[in-house]
């Protein structure tokens, strides 16, 4: 099946018919200052026109590339979409990046104009100025203490709208000439890769990869007019883009954006979307909160939620509709008495629907929220396939799966056991990178890298194919299975397995410092910072028993042998994750290489038994 039943339109272009044919209706919602102001369609398109006409002004020309900087907010948009309808492309930047790493992607994307967020990122760049040949100007969307900066250098985003407005009316064909000339098979959006084992790659993104995936979204997600998002994980993410962007604009939804990302449980909690993404840290993280209320609430309620979870959870990946009559029973007394509330404080009542991906997640987490009632589906996709390529359905939930193949995409397993995939959402290749490009698409192939395997006529994902380590008894083994049997508890945060060519496998563990700090207040323990935390005896014991735990769980030759906790949170700045933060391995592996021999000598390190 292929995505002709969507208009034949650049993403832009259908933004300018959703202005013709439901401009009235609502398509975006910003907070500011506690209130939720709305932007119809044809606002939408009107203000990003305005933009447009003002990069032009600022001399970003057709093909040119935009940078944003930025948390999610409207002004993201409006820039994305107003480069757009200017005929250039846009590059998200993650807004966590040291100024550094801001300046490789401005320059291996040869960025002209770059929109930062505040005087923190416009500062990150100017550190950067004098390395940076390409860029002509610095556009800001929050303007306080910039009085002293360079207006030659420096504009403001209002300013830039208020030029663009005034353009507009002297030369009100710019848009419409874009529009005119624009094909599905320009390029619309460039986003770099986690450059998790290296320099990030720019992944090309055409407006017929970006139609393919809003019709994959349409027709798996059965995205409608009616669902609401609130977008809140970085735009300079394909997933982001996947809800905020592409699926939204080809199917008329509405977006949300809140204050802050420090106000997404409060935002969650007031719009009660019907969709919601989460990358699997933020799942895991919802069942740390849960877990610390529940110990807080202690007696009866943690009672109550233990029997309800044990009652509930046999029958968790069967559609209601399937349930018998004693399941839907047995349900609707603990949602009534506690589920309802847990799904309240989560801000996921509403939700008809919900995804993780963007990474591997614990079985047990998901299974968690869907005995409690939240329904979660796991999806797996990559930036080189626009997003979404392989999503479960509701009415066929296998545990450890990440369901069936969208519907305009062929997908088969080589040899090696790596996925390939061959569709419309396939990019269209690294900026500057012609090499990596024509190993990663070969024969019209794209090569995801990831091995996978098909058991029940669904899709299960293994670990990455460099990732897959073989001990010296030369047994295969996948480091995310084991990681993430681990991560279930919510008392471990992070865990890095170790075992290549080694006798057995080991692991460095990060504590959840809110909740194993919570558990050592009830304990009576005494600790002041991380690190005192983590080298506590009883701490220790703490996690060998979850380990152990998740042990049991596990082939025997997978189990781990010793652990070592780590002194301090893993960190970007430090090097030791990404911006989206995935552990960066090598790194990882270079910096606690110490910690890891000891655990395979005479060293000391924590034994699961």
């Amino acid at each position: 099946m292929k995505a002709n039943d969507l208009p034949d339109l650049t993403l832009p272009q259908m933004l300018a018919e959703n202005a013709r044919s439901i401009g009235a209706r609502v398509a975006i919602r910003q907070k500011d200052f506690g209130i939720w102001n709305p932007t119809t369609w044809a606002g939408y398109f009107e203000r990003a026109s305005d933009v447009a006409h003002g990069l032009r002004l600022t001399g970003l020309g057709p093909g040119g590339h935009l940078a944003i900087l930025s948390e999610n907010r409207i002004e993201w948009v409006l820039a994305q979409l107003g480069t757009g309808l200017s005929g250039a492309v846009t590059v998200g930047v993650y807004a966590t990046s040291p100024a550094n790493e801001v300046a490789y992607v401005l320059n291996h994307a040869e960025a002209e104009v770059i929109l930062c967020e505040d005087q923190e990122q416009v500062d990150k760049v100017l550190e950067e100025r004098a390395n940076l040949p390409h860029l002509k100007r610095i556009l800001v969307i929050e303007a306080k203490g910039m009085r002293a900066y360079d207006p030659d250098l420096v504009l403001s985003f209002e300013e830039l709208e208020a030029m663009g407005r005034a353009d507009r009316r002297r030369s009100p064909g710019l848009v419409a000439e874009v529009l005119a000339r624009q094909s599905l098979n320009d390029i619309g959006l460039m986003i770099y890769t986690s450059g998790s084992t290296g320099k990030p790659k720019g992944a090309m993104l055409s407006y017929r990869n970006l139609r393919a995936e809003a019709f994959a979204v349409r027709d798996m997600l059965e995205l409608t007019p009616s669902d609401s998002h609130l977008s809140y994980l970085p735009l300079c993410h394909v997933a982001e883009q996947m809800l905020t962007t592409m699926g939204p604009i080809y199917c008329g939804s509405r977006i949300d954006f809140g204050e802050s990302l420090r106000t997404v449980q409060e935002d969650l909690r007031e719009v009660a979307p019907t969709t919601f993404l989460g990358v699997p840290r933020i799942w895991e993280k919802l069942h740390s909160a849960i877990h610390i209320g529940l110990m807080e609430a202690g007696g009866l309620r943690r009672r109550l939620h233990d029997r309800g979870v044990a009652a509930c959870e046999p029958f968790a990946t069967t559609a209601p509709a399937d349930r018998s009559l004693g399941q839907k029973l047995t349900f609707q007394f603990y949602y009534w008495t506690v589920f309802r509330a847990l799904q309240n404080f989560i801000g996921l009542r509403r939700a008809r629907l919900a995804y993780t991906g963007a990474a591997p997640i614990s079985p047990k987490i998901v299974q968690y929220f869907r005995t409690i009632g939240v329904p979660l589906i796991e999806i797996y996709g990559a930036t080189e396939t626009t997003g979404m390529v392989l999503a479960q359905k509701l009415s066929h939930l296998e545990p450890g799966s990440v369901g069936v193949g969208i519907p305009n995409a062929e997908l088969k397993i080589a040899e090696s056991g790596e996925l390939l995939i061959r569709s419309d959402v396939v990019f269209s290749g690294y900026w500057r990178n012609p090499e990596a490009t024509a190993s990663t698409i070969v024969d019209g192939w794209l090569h995801t890298g990831d091995v996978a395997e098909m058991r029940g006529g669904q899709f299960r994902i293994i670990d990455r194919l460099k990732d897959i380590m073989i001990t010296a008894g030369g047994k295969n083994l996948s480091p995310s299975e084991i990681e993430n049997t681990m991560k279930a508890s919510p008392f471990i945060k992070e865990c890095i397995v170790v075992g290549e060519q080694r006798r057995f496998v080991s692991a460095l563990i990060q504590i959840d410092a809110e909740t194993v700090g919570k558990w050592a207040e009830e304990q009576g323990l005494a600790y002041t910072t991380f690190r005192s935390l983590a080298e506590e005896p009883r701490v220790r014991d703490l996690i060998g028993r979850e380990v152990a735990a998740g042990n049991a769980t596990l082939a025997q030759v997978a189990q781990v042998r010793k652990f070592s906790l780590l002194g301090k949170e893993l960190d970007h700045d430090d090097g030791e994750v990404t911006a989206t933060m995935k552990v960066r391995r090598a790194a990882i592996y270079a910096k606690y290489a110490g910690e890891i021999e000891a655990l395979y000598g005479a060293g000391r390190g924590g034994a699961a038994a």
